[in-house]
């Protein structure tokens, strides 16, 4: 058995694509997967399966609400060795946060290649930092995440979502108490 956490992109936003995470969680053991918790209503889950690749996981967790909801929504899973590696090594701390300072890491469906990072815009970015480290995209934003340019320099770069730092610690909890 290993352990997934998996971030549903764009559920109960603005009023739209709602599902309760009662019936998610409901729906997600029908489908096989164990332990099934979630956090909060943006469509975050801790769970275990037998051993599977992320990918198959993806796709399964997609068909699953496409079939019970009728909501083409896209899934990202990673392992929790995965999980562990990308809070434990995230380049910003919340300890170094100053009044109004915020983390949010994007998850990416793949690393980007070289080409896709030179065709960026060149957007100015302030204060705000970045780190782009293999399917991770570290923010440090020192101003509303909707105000910066972080975002919008990266939103159609590749499939994505994004969590901030309170929500991934959160996570990556669930996934040692489940070890």
């Amino acid at each position: 058995m290993t352990i997934y956490a998996a971030l549903l992109r764009g559920i109960n936003v603005g009023g739209n694509n709602k599902i309760k995470m009662a019936d998610l969680r409901k729906l997600l053991e029908e489908t096989g997967l164990r332990r099934v918790q979630t956090y909060i209503q943006s469509g975050n889950v801790v769970f275990e399966a037998d051993e599977s690749t992320p990918e198959s996981l993806e796709r399964q967790i997609e068909e699953g609400i496409r079939q019970a909801f009728g909501m083409s929504i896209s899934v990202l899973v990673r392992t929790g060795e995965e999980f562990k590696r990308i809070v434990e090594e995230s380049p910003f701390q919340a300890e170094t946060l100053g009044e109004g300072d915020s983390i949010h890491i994007n998850l990416l469906t793949v690393a980007p290649a070289q080409e896709v990072l030179e065709k960026l815009p060149d957007l100015p970015l302030g204060d705000d930092e970045y780190r782009l480290i293999g399917r991770e995209l570290y923010m440090l934003l020192r101003q509303s995440i909707l105000e910066s340019n972080v975002p919008k320099k990266f939103q159609k770069l590749l499939p994505q979502t994004s969590r901030n730092l309170k929500t991934m610690v959160k996570l990556y909890e669930m996934v040692r108490a489940m070890e």
